[in-house]
């Protein structure tokens, strides 16, 4: 039954695009480890998120005494409050959002995904092959893509790789990395801020990366933190115990992202790193 009433709850935030969880504070400790609504950050349009975390929710309502449902979010924004308010009370969340949200709500880090064993990432640039340029460098005077205004990792990254938005002619932003690559061998703009793992499923289609940054602290599920203990655990040891071990799970992580490999326990400190790289652009 925890399927159906898994794929019932993926239906409805689809349809209603609400979701009947609220803050744990206001719903009695029975109730509270009967339902948990999952958010994430803006990686695709509504519908393709849903079937990108339509598997791991399954995952989690099979391996725990969870009703697990996704609740899509617009943008990084909204998925912060999301979580700090207990409209969703775990998120997946890219490095800035979750430094947001703990410094504005409190939320609590519990895993990381992990690629080649490891909770790392890192952002590129990416290019058209065949378009002569080889290097950040020759982006000058160009036109630029970025993903969310509110990723100031994203421009963080760019800077590292030695451009700044003034170095170029125009440049736009796409919201989500897939329309990044596309944008870029379309032709629509000569370069683009990607994550390593998009930029490798569009190399085949021509896609070249000409700059990268230092390996960076994985994005990271957090939990609101007011959320039980007994049901912290649960989520996070059925998420530590989803690798590539057997293929019903490797096809899982694969349909949330196919660089992913497993999880593992991470801690706030470990996204210092990244706090250091954005306080620059933080107002």
């Amino acid at each position: 039954m925890k399927p159906k009433r898994v794929f019932q709850g993926l239906l409805a935030a689809l349809l209603m695009g609400v979701s009947s969880a609220s803050a744990w504070a206001a719903t009695p400790p029975s109730a509270q480890a009967a339902g948990v609504t999952m958010g994430s950050v803006a990686m695709d349009i509504p519908v393709e998120m849903i079937k990108r975390m339509s598997a791991l929710t399954n995952h989690l309502a099979l391996n725990t005494n969870l009703n697990v449902r996704f609740r899509p979010s617009p943008n990084l924004g909204s998925a912060v409050d999301d979580l700090g308010t207990g409209q969703t009370q775990i998120a997946y969340l890219t490095p800035v959002a979750y430094i947001e949200a703990r410094k504005k709500y409190g939320v609590i880090p519990l895993v990381a995904p992990t690629a080649g064993g490891r909770p790392h990432f890192a952002l590129v640039i990416g290019v058209k092959a065949g378009s002569g340029i080889s290097s950040p460098e020759g982006l000058k005077g160009k036109r630029f893509a970025f993903g969310d205004e509110k990723a100031l990792l994203q421009r963080a990254a760019v800077e590292s790789m030695g451009l700044k938005s003034g170095d170029f002619s125009a440049f736009a932003y796409l919201k989500h990395y897939d329309n990044i690559a596309k944008a870029v061998l379309a032709g629509d703009f000569d370069g683009g801020i990607l994550k390593d793992s998009i930029a490798d499923e569009f190399k085949s289609k021509g896609l070249v990366v000409v700059g990268s940054t230092a390996p960076l602290p994985s994005y990271i599920f957090a939990v609101h933190p007011g959320m039980p203990v007994a049901v912290r655990k649960q989520l996070r040891d059925a998420l530590l115990a989803l690798n590539k071990s057997t293929p019903e799970q490797a096809a899982t992580l694969e349909a949330f992202d196919k660089s992913y490999d497993g999880f593992v326990v991470v801690d706030d400190p470990a996204y210092d790193t990244v706090r250091k790289l954005i306080q620059p652009f933080q107002k």
